[in-house]
């Protein structure tokens, strides 16, 4: 067995099961202990509270709010947890929000299996992690500062677009980020601005065209 991982606990949140098994699987193979799996944020954020993993493993696209919106409750009331955030597209925008709200890592899951355990490895050992062919991408983006216009959005926004993008009401949004209906219409109308969208679908669209959300 591949030791590299031995003595290192991990948690893991997708809402795919098959993905959490074959990563399960893997890590417990580099000798990791996966101590649970969730499938949610909201389910990620509870077991992170029971099991205090050394390291917790998160896609970004999951049902209820999300693995970012997940990641910057984490981190507001765990300042060290350390956060492997994982996402089935090569965009640079997502890494970039990532790694501003606290995550120690970013890798797309189509990487080889070693890269996801050398990933775990240094996060675990509070180190930084980004896919490497994500770097460059990434790096041109902070510098130019001009990539996709959701790049444009505040924090809570570009959070309140994914969500709106992903086909959920105003009012399903404010429920599940306990904000008032008004509060996120006032969000929505800055993200119809900024993004020169009309409607929903528009930003569905542009949320798509940028590999922010699945088609």
């Amino acid at each position: 067995m591949n030791p590299s991982l031995a003595g290192l606990s991990v948690l893991l949140a997708d809402d795919h099961a098959m993905v959490r098994m074959g990563f399960r699987l893997l890590l417990e193979g580099a000798g990791a202990t996966v101590l649970g799996e969730a499938e949610s944020g909201e389910q990620a954020l509870r077991l992170y509270d029971e099991l205090r993993p050394d390291v917790l493993t998160m896609d970004v696209s999951m049902p209820g709010i999300g693995g970012l919106a997940a990641l910057e409750r984490l981190r507001a009331h765990h300042p060290a947890a350390r956060v492997l955030m994982l996402s089935a597209h090569h965009d640079a925008v997502i890494p970039v929000r990532a790694l501003k709200a606290g995550a120690a890592g970013y890798l797309c899951k189509r990487c080889l299996p070693q890269e996801l355990i050398q990933a775990v490895r240094l996060v675990g050992q509070d180190r930084r992690y980004l896919d490497p062919e994500l770097a460059q991408q990434v790096a041109l983006t902070q510098l130019s500062g001009a990539a996709h216009p959701a790049q444009a959005l505040t924090d809570k926004e570009f959070t309140v677009f994914l969500q709106l993008a992903q086909g959920r009401s105003v009012n399903e949004v404010a429920s599940d980020f306990h904000l008032s209906a008004s509060t996120v219409g006032t969000h929505l109308y800055h993200i119809k601005q900024k993004l020169n969208a009309s409607n929903a679908a528009e930003l569905a669209v542009i949320a798509m065209r940028a590999g922010l959300i699945e088609a």
